[in-house]
């Protein structure tokens, strides 16, 4: 217990660190946009297809349970798009992030202080936190929604697919249910908790990056604990997130 609470208070004080002003937006700006190539646009083609066999599972399995007559088909694209929009688009997708993005963070920051870059930056003045984690948060807080909406869509054309390739319903069908009672808060609601699940992501994989010691073996362990972590406070975000805002 009282190893976690060190844990959690260096994990805030090194976020007070990082949080500062960059001393060159210049440098900010172009680590930022190296930091989305690797951390989303890199995570797209694995989010792409799980979404798009997703999609297609959830259209199959609920087709085949609704087995009374009395139950619209229509309701079959209904529940695949409250699935995909409410779940998996933003829960699911940043628990599979977690395990991509966050070893991809830690390995790379645990690397570099293990090699000593980090205290050479240090002895320079730079603010070595700040350079190396500030752009990895902002680029995966303001894009990951967006792959959250990719994912949501490539979910539904998964379950179109499906349809058309197995008859289980008409296209029409699912077409009716995925536009009945539509809201857009949901939209916005899986958005939010995108955003919020990859800040919980980049910053606890680089925490655990930040502080790796041990040689690569501890580049490893760092690596692991940052996903295990990651992946348990994506959870319980979840469940405050969807209590206050579905409440």
């Amino acid at each position: 217990m009282k190893k976690s609470l060190e844990q959690l208070g260096q994990y805030f004080l090194l976020m007070k660190i990082v949080f500062t002003r960059p001393d060159k937006g210049r440098i900010f700006r172009k680590q930022f946009f190296i930091d989305t190539e690797k951390l989303v646009l890199n995570s797209i083609p694995i989010i792409a297809v799980i979404s798009v066999f997703i999609g297609a599972v959830i259209v199959i399995q609920t087709a085949y349970n609704i087995e009374s007559p009395l139950i619209p088909k229509m309701y079959v694209g209904y529940m695949a798009r409250e699935s995909l929009v409410l779940e998996f688009c933003s829960t699911m997708v940043a628990l599979i992030l977690a395990g991509k993005v966050g070893s991809n963070i830690s390995s790379e920051i645990g690397s570099m202080r293990i090699s000593e870059q980090i205290d050479a930056m240090e002895m320079m003045g730079i603010n070595s936190a700040n350079y190396l984690i500030l752009p990895k948060i902002a680029s995966a807080t303001i894009f990951n929604p967006l792959l959250m909406l990719m994912s949501f869509i490539l979910g539904l054309l998964g379950g179109a697919m499906i349809i058309s390739l197995t008859g289980v319903i008409t296209l029409s069908q699912y077409s009716e249910g995925l536009q009945y009672a539509f809201r857009m808060y949901y939209i916005f609601y899986s958005m939010i908790k995108m955003a919020v699940f990859s800040f919980i992501i980049t910053s606890i994989s680089s925490y655990y990056g930040y502080y790796a010691d041990g040689g690569s073996l501890g580049v490893g362990r760092s690596s692991t604990k940052a996903i295990v972590a990651s992946s348990v406070a994506i959870l319980l975000a979840n469940l405050v997130i969807t209590q206050l805002m579905l409440n």
